[in-house]
């Protein structure tokens, strides 16, 4: 390990501006990951644009902090209301929601919170551990297995991403493809399908897109389904109680982790899957999954402790061979390149401290969103209960602001309106 990486890393980490910079961070992934409708990949793709004109290191370690953020803030609508805040969190409504309605809401945040904490330094281990001799294997790949990989891309957009018609799916990943296609070609700097007009031929940035295909439709939905949601109050963390069940859920939390960072891997299948399957595998192994269903603790600690594990897996792929494990996963991925970073397998040999700066990233993340998370969980319920109509133009400002801001051209507000629209 290289300590004195470790050390300048840390150093610029306990700045007052670096954490100043994380804790806004992860509150607005909190905030973002609780309101339904408004996901992880959105805030990711948000703050990728308002981040544009800050240093690449604070930048980063504001992506990721939102990141973690928003993943772990969707437990609190889901045990306190039923609403899963993000996709990654409908595994911890099931048995969340009975907690609550049972009167013990506090102690199901906690539970769901101390557990996203484990998951994530999980991950974030595995990160350390698991990149450099993934990105050693990459540096084997050649055009072949390149294009296997690309071939097995869209592939998953089918078999995982589209549910029971896998059609969907790979008509999405072709478009994509067909997409990526516009600009100048990479050998002759012929331009291809860009009609004549200058802004194409650099290529459709990917941020303006990912903020239109995300955030767009859930304006639009959240405008049209406008309804007050009421507000919820949320009864004591219970501590004590909440450590003793944690220390009887030792195994589960081991093993929902390991399922999270594998699902991370794999690409194109995300934190959702890797909650459900870590809920699933611990109600079979159950003695009781009768219980299952109707407020069992077990059931929240291994659906958040496997869908936050999923965030360190799904960097590993990103980190050594450049291919996101998840969507808010493949946005990190674009922030890294607008910031001048090259993930893939030649990281290690360019930047190798990089992953060093991930790891303390995601840790000092991981300890600034269990604390914020507990002390702001009963004043953070409150704006469940602000009006959509209100929410949504202020939402769409910021992806208005967020689109333009990287190249300062009003063309990407174009594009987001576009792809928003398909």
């Amino acid at each position: 390990m290289d300590w004195q990486t470790v050390a300048t890393v840390f150093s610029f980490v306990v700045q007052p501006m670096s954490l100043f910079v994380m804790a806004v961070s992860v509150f607005f992934g909190l905030v973002v990951g609780m309101l339904p409708g408004l996901t992880a990949t959105m805030a990711v793709a948000l703050l990728t644009g308002l981040t544009y004109r800050l240093a690449p290191e604070l930048a980063i370690l504001s992506l990721v902090a939102v990141y973690i953020g928003s993943i772990s803030g969707g437990c609190q609508s889901a045990i306190l209301i039923n609403i899963p805040g993000t996709p990654a969190s409908a595994a911890t409504a099931v048995d969340g929601f009975p907690i609550g309605q049972r009167g013990e809401g506090g102690l199901g945040i906690f539970l769901a919170t101390t557990s996203s904490f484990f998951g994530t330094l999980t991950g974030t281990l595995c990160v350390l551990l698991l990149t450099p001799p993934l990105s050693l294997l990459a540096l084997k790949f050649g055009a072949y297995e390149f294009f296997l990989l690309a071939l097995f891309g869209v592939m998953i957009c089918g078999q995982l991403t589209a549910g029971t018609d896998p059609l969907k799916g790979w008509i999405s990943g072709i478009l994509g493809l067909i997409v990526a296609q516009v600009g100048l070609d990479g050998m002759n700097s012929y331009p291809r399908f860009s009609f004549g007009m200058v802004d194409l031929m650099a290529g459709v940035p990917l941020i303006p897109v990912m903020i239109g295909l995300f955030g767009f439709p859930e304006i639009i939905y959240g405008l049209v389904s406008s309804t007050a949601r009421t507000t919820i109050k949320s009864s004591a963390l219970e501590f004590k109680k909440g450590f003793g069940i944690l220390l009887n859920n030792k195994l589960n939390m081991i093993r929902s982790s390991i399922i999270g960072v594998i699902v991370g891997i794999i690409p194109g299948v995300g934190e959702d899957v890797a909650g459900w399957l870590s809920y699933w595998a611990e109600k079979n192994s159950s003695k009781t999954p009768e219980r299952f269903g109707k407020g069992a603790y077990e059931g929240v600690v291994a659906a958040e402790t496997g869908n936050n594990a999923c965030i360190g897996g799904a960097i590993i792929p990103v980190l050594s061979l450049a291919v996101p494990g998840s969507a808010p996963a493949a946005v990190l991925l674009a922030a890294l390149w607008l910031h001048g970073l090259r993930p893939g397998p030649l990281l290690m040999s360019e930047t190798p401290g990089f992953v060093y700066t991930m790891s303390i990233y995601m840790t000092v993340s991981a300890f600034t969103m269990v604390i914020l998370a507990l002390i702001l969980s009963k004043a953070t319920v409150r704006i469940l209960a602000v009006k959509s109509t209100i929410l949504m133009p202020i939402v769409y400002v910021l992806c208005t602001v967020g689109s333009f801001v990287i190249d300062n051209n009003i063309f990407d507000i174009y594009l987001m309106f576009f792809f928003g629209l398909i």
